[in-house]
Parts: C-alpha cells; sequence; structure tokens
C-alpha cells in the first residue's frame, strides 16, 4: 500500500493527494487497492458500513508482541520442572488460580477468572511455529504471512479477506495504528486507524473542507474511481456519527487508559456500531523481558503487564456481553514464547513454544487445550518449550467453524484443522 502521510510528521514530509496521484496510484495497483492505501494513510482509518453483510464472526487477533511468556500466564503447575527451571519467578502454586490439575492461571489474570469460569475463555498451550526463530522481527514476518517453505507474500489475513469475498476496506482494520497490520498485507482492502475520534482526512476543517473536496473531485470519474471515493466520504460520514455520541461502555466495563485499552474500547464501539467488520488487529507490545521479570505479586514488571492484558480483555467482553461475545472470537498471537529457565539477570531470553489465549462466545473455555510435551531436559528444543500445535492450525479451526470458511487451505496452504474443539461450530 502507498504511504501517503503520517501523523505526527512535519509538514513536508506529508505528500499532497491530487487526482493525478491517486490515478497513477490507481493505474499500477488498481482502483480498490489505491484507496485501500489511501483509507489506511491518508486517513487516520474508520470502517464504514460493507457492501455485504457478513454472518461470521468477527475475528479480533490480538497480537502481544516481544514474545510473550506463555509459560507464566498459563502454569504448568503440575511439572515439577517449571519450577526447578525458575526458581527466582515462578508462580507459586498457591498463588494460581482457575486452572486444573495440569495448569493454573496467573493471579494477574483474575479479571478474566469469570469468563474461565463460564467457558468463553480459555486457551491452548505448546502452540506456535513450525521451526524455532529467535528474531523478532523474522519470526513476526513469518508469522504474519503464515506460509512457510511456499512463495506467499501476503499476509494471512488477507488470504482470509479473500476467501470470505470481501470487497471493501471498511471489513478489516487495524486498531491503534495508521498503517494495516502486515498480517493484512495483499489485495484484498484493509485500512489502519489511530481512533475512531481521530478519524479524519488530513486538512479537513471547517474553511478548508477536503472531504467534499474529495467527493467534487471524483464526481465525474469512471465508476472504478468514484465508486472507492465514495467508501472513502462514506466512511468519514459514518465515523462522524460514532464520535459525535459519546460512548459509554456497557454492563459496567472499565477499559484501562492505555493504548490496548483504547484500541479494544474502538473495536467494541465498531462492532456494536454494525460496521460490517468481518476481522480487526490490534497490538500489545513490550512483552521482551530479558531482564527484571519479577515475581507474582503488584509492581513487577510480568504481574503488571498481564493484570493489564486481562482488565483489558475482560473490560471488552463485559462491554460486548454475552450476546455480543456471540459473534466474537479474539485471538492472541505472538512471535515466539520464552525460554524455560530463567536467566541470570532475573528475565527470560527468547524460547519458542508458547500458550495462546482464546476469548468468545463460540470458545470451549474453562481449560487448556493442546497436548502438553512436558519440560523435562529431554523433551525440551533447545532448551525451549517444543511446540506440539500449529498456531495456524487453532486459527485453522476458527476459521471454519466461527468465520464460515470452508476451504482453510486457501488461507494456510499445508496446515490441516487438526485442533481438538478449541471452539465451537456457530
Amino acid at each position: 500500500m502507498p504511504d501517503l502521510s503520517c501523523d505526527g510528521c512535519a509538514d513536508d514530509q506529508r505528500t499532497t493527494m491530487t487526482r493525478r496521484r491517486v490515478l497513477g496510484n490507481a493505474a499500477a495497483a488498481g482502483a480498490a487497492g489505491a484507496f485501500a492505501g489511501l483509507a489506511g494513510d491518508l486517513l487516520s482509518t474508520q470502517l464504514a458500513f460493507a457492501a455485504g453483510r457478513y454472518t461470521g464472526d468477527v475475528l479480533v487477533v490480538l497480537s502481544l508482541r516481544g514474545g510473550f511468556d506463555g509459560l507464566s500466564a498459563i502454569v504448568p503447575a503440575g511439572d515439577p520442572a517449571y519450577y526447578a527451571a525458575r526458581p527466582g519467578i515462578a508462580v507459586p502454586k498457591a498463588q494460581l488460580i482457575g486452572g486444573d490439575s495440569r495448569f493454573g492461571l496467573h493471579p494477574a489474570l483474575a479479571p478474566l477468572l469469570p469468563f474461565w469460569k463460564a467457558g468463553t475463555f480459555g486457551a491452548v498451550q505448546a502452540a506456535g511455529q513450525t521451526a524455532p526463530n529467535r528474531s523478532h522481527f523474522s519470526a513476526m514476518e513469518q508469522l504474519e504471512r503464515a506460509a512457510p517453505g511456499t512463495s506467499m507474500r501476503t499476509g494471512w489475513l488477507d488470504r482470509l479477506l479473500g476467501g470470505l469475498g470481501a470487497t471493501s476496506p471498511m471489513q478489516a482494520v487495524s486498531v491503534g495504528s495508521m498503517m494495516p497490520a502486515r498480517v493484512m498485507a495483499g489485495p484484498a482492502p484493509a485500512l489502519g486507524m489511530k481512533s475512531i475520534d481521530e478519524f479524519a482526512l488530513y486538512g479537513d476543517q471547517k474553511d478548508q473542507p477536503m472531504a467534499d473536496t474529495l467527493a467534487k473531485l471524483y464526481a465525474g470519474a469512471p465508476t472504478v474511481l468514484s465508486g472507492p471515493a465514495r467508501q472513502v466520504t462514506t466512511s468519514l460520514a459514518t465515523t462522524k456519527a460514532l464520535a459525535a455520541k459519546p460512548y459509554q461502555p456497557a454492563g459496567g466495563a472499565v477499559y484501562p487508559d492505555d493504548t490496548l485499552g483504547r484500541a479494544l474500547r474502538d473495536v467494541a464501539r465498531l462492532i456494536k456500531g454494525n460496521a460490517g467488520l468481518m476481522s480487526a488487529c490490534v497490538d500489545s507490545g513490550d512483552w521482551d523481558m530479558h531482564e527484571n521479570f519479577g515475581i507474582a505479586e503488584t509492581g513487577k514488571r510480568m504481574h503488571d503487564k498481564l493484570a493489564k492484558l486481562a482488565e483489558a480483555l475482560a473490560a471488552f467482553a463485559t462491554d460486548l456481553g454475552p450476546a455480543g461475545m456471540k459473534r466474537v472470537t479474539l485471538v492472541t498471537v505472538s512471535e515466539f514464547g520464552r525460554r524455560v529457565r530463567e536467566n541470570g539477570s532475573g528475565g527470560l531470553d527468547h524460547g519458542y513454544g508458547n500458550a495462546m489465549l482464546l476469548l468468545g462466545g463460540g470458545v470451549v473455555g474453562g481449560k487448556v487445550h493442546g497436548r502438553w510435551p512436558g519440560l523435562g531436559e529431554r523433551h525440551l528444543v533447545d532448551g525451549d518449550l517444543a511446540v506440539t500445535t500449529d498456531y495456524r492450525a487453532v486459527i485453522a479451526e476458527i476459521l471454519r467453524k466461527r468465520c464460515g470458511l470452508a476451504n482453510t487451505r486457501s488461507v494456510f496452504p499445508d496446515v490441516r484443522t487438526t485442533t481438538s474443539g478449541v471452539v465451537r461450530p456457530r
């Protein structure tokens, strides 16, 4: 997608929009693709109503960037090797909540305990990519492309949107970032937005009506160009209507006032606003904890990060309510897990196997899915938790059962849907 602007850049760094520029982009990339780039970058983007009615779940992909330590979130308390490997940072059994005879939840996940008990929050342990990769950039690129060993360069979510017949950039959004996530890279239209309330056409103001100018600019243009232009102006109108109404989360939900909380709040607004959303991507960073990891108590680094994550997810589920969550599935991904053994700085280095968190009305929750390989030395992969469940198989089951995608091989070409019931069919 062409990079047509950046919030916070100096004025001389911004690219001026002209009909000639858009026509040039359209010739190179196709009109819909050009306007997907325009809507994703020049605007601080937002969704309008989609042309078709999607009846599957809204898939929310939450990327825990930096390398999430799934062994701290979903603690293998039944495996004595866990405590032997982490004498300074292991979560004591007495502090664990939920779980079963094998696993327990970190106490900082307490806001999610009601959903665990209700069966709408669960996890998959020992999940990950097909081969270890401890490079943040390379591992995340592989995670989002999700087609190792092939020549594919599109993101897996782009392939999903194509399989579902998405035709509008208003059906997929990356929230919290102007640029659509790499997982959306490809021909299917997608948008990136900072927030609903910041959605605007750059330069648009009372005495400089850029949106009206855009509409007039393309009034006499061929349909292939005027159609996308109408999508842009319609999305502006939709956003303006949403932003004009003060938003009050339902059910007493209180989102944390941080990047993740604000992003999930906006995703909930879009879902409840019936904006035609098929999928949303949200990022949560700063999980790369090589030092000062901390014990499981307030004020310690990992504890407080998990607490904010749980607080945001619980607020999202509460805000949507049981009826809203019946059509939403949220899944977390991370480029890799952390090593089993703590390092000399009281932290954890880059590892391999990890835990995926699942939240939604169709989730088979209240349990930890996946085959546990064990943490004994003979079971590890170069000191790391082994991967027994391909993360793509988890997502593929969600796509088939909850999103209505019959051919999951079109998204993950070399993966069969082999997970054991992480979600229920719609």
